[in-house]
């Protein structure tokens, strides 16, 4: 979708449209076929409008770059996605639609193939953001499917997992079927939105580098980061550095077993440490033991609140978490209204390494590069065990330590910038 006017940005190129941008001197929509190409999606229409000579101009059949380019020239406003239903007959059963003037940095074929397994009419790209508490909000279950879509206007929960629609998505062809009544069409409110909760429209969270240059610092803010390789390098088909945080004590202020949203606060430094973590070249990813759903104190949708009140707290700070992995397994039994199946010798309770393995499978990460904090023997062992370097916090209510670890640090804040002094060196 390559037609907008781009008025917030236009003060600073009043005479481009803005997929022909320039950043490091290369048009923004040009880098982004270009790498489309690089991963074999060479086929692609461009629905163009404001200044479409200009654009068809500079692209022409796509030759040049190695693709092929057909347009769809909208002679009148038809909304976001109105064009479609123009070129429905030339799209494939599948295809991915994309923004030309939001840059990224994505792996498509993890993307592609989770939106052919999940077989539903639309997949939504998802990723956490520093600002969550006036963006966007998809709720989805454990398998993906979004169950609910709260716009910036709409009343939301009062705790909420850190998740944001990035505007690239994967369409069935069916969805299409049937064109909504209006001259204009709006993608979100009229297509996908109306479909969350039916088990058709699915969401796939990625670390991966996905950024709106729409307005003249955030254009600003996208140029720092080509000029570091920041975008290239959370590729996921790269491998990835993360920091491992553990939850009770690192996190959050220890306080026995949290069993409500209300008794979890954040340690003091906590949000700047992990602020600090979304700043670097590491993903922040929270593991940890979790064994008041084996002993059933606490239900899986309990557990969930509790942690959507992390998230809605780290986002208030302008922090988010990459992905969060816990253990529900306990080994003893005897406790009243227990789960007997979740009762069992597991290989992701900490000190095991599983939940880190997990994670490192899942985001391609390379744990010999990565890192792990937290304020118990059992989480510097189970750092040991994956393969990552360690570092111990010792605060007031963490018991002395039997492991060591690689540094130590009074609190996760401490322990963070010591890190981001290692990782420079």
């Amino acid at each position: 979708m390559a037609g907008g006017v781009g008025k917030r940005i236009s003060s600073l190129f009043p005479d481009i449209p803005k997929p022909l941008i320039p950043i490091e001197g290369v048009p923004v929509l040009e880098r982004e076929i270009s790498l489309l190409r690089d991963q074999g999606f060479c086929d692609i229409i461009l629905t163009v409008s404001y200044m479409s000579d200009r654009l068809i101009s500079h692209f022409g059949d796509g030759s040049r770059l190695g693709v092929h380019i057909d347009y769809f020239v909208e002679e009148t406003p038809l909304g976001n996605a109105g064009a479609l239903y123009e070129i429905r007959d030339r799209l494939s059963d599948d295809f991915l639609l994309l923004n030309a003037d939001t840059v990224f940095d994505v792996d498509f074929a993890r993307f592609t193939d989770h939106h052919r397994k999940k077989g539903g009419l639309a997949t939504l790209f998802t990723h956490p953001n520093d600002h969550p508490y006036d963006s966007g909000l998809i709720v989805a279950d454990d398998d993906m499917s979004v169950l609910a879509w709260y716009t910036a206007e709409d009343e939301r929960p009062q705790y909420y997992k850190n998740r944001v629609n990035a505007g690239l998505h994967v369409l069935s062809k069916r969805i299409l079927k049937d064109r909504p009544g209006t001259p204009k069409v709006d993608l979100d409110r009229q297509l996908l939105k109306p479909i969350a909760g039916t088990g058709q429209l699915f969401c796939y969270d990625s670390p991966e580098y996905v950024k709106d240059m729409g307005t003249p610092s955030r254009f600003e803010a996208v140029c720092r980061d080509f000029a570091v390789g920041k975008p290239a390098k959370c590729n996921l088909c790269r491998k990835q550095k993360a920091v491992f945080l553990d939850r009770d004590g690192t996190i959050n202020r220890y306080a026995g077993f949290v069993r409500t949203p209300e008794e979890l606060e954040l340690e003091d430094g906590a949000a700047e440490a992990v602020r600090l973590i979304n700043s670097s070249d590491y993903l922040a990813i929270v593991v940890t033991n979790q064994p008041v759903i084996a002993r059933g104190e606490v239900t899986v949708n309990g557990l969930s609140k509790i942690h959507n009140r992390m998230e809605t707290l780290l986002g208030a700070s302008g922090a988010y978490i990459n992905g969060l992995y816990y253990c529900p397994h306990h080994p003893d039994s005897g406790f009243e209204g227990e789960i007997r199946e979740l009762k069992t010798v597991c290989d992701c309770r900490k000190p095991k390494p599983g939940l880190l393995q997990k994670a490192a499978k899942d985001l391609n990460i390379d744990l010999s590069s990565s890192w792990m904090i937290g304020d118990g023997d059992n989480d510097i062992l189970a750092g040991k065990n994956a393969g990552t370097r360690t570092a111990r916090i010792f605060g007031e209510s963490t018991a002395e330590s039997m492991t060591d670890a690689d540094i130590t640090g009074q609190n996760l804040l401490e322990c963070v910038k010591k890190i981001m002094v290692i990782k420079e060196i």
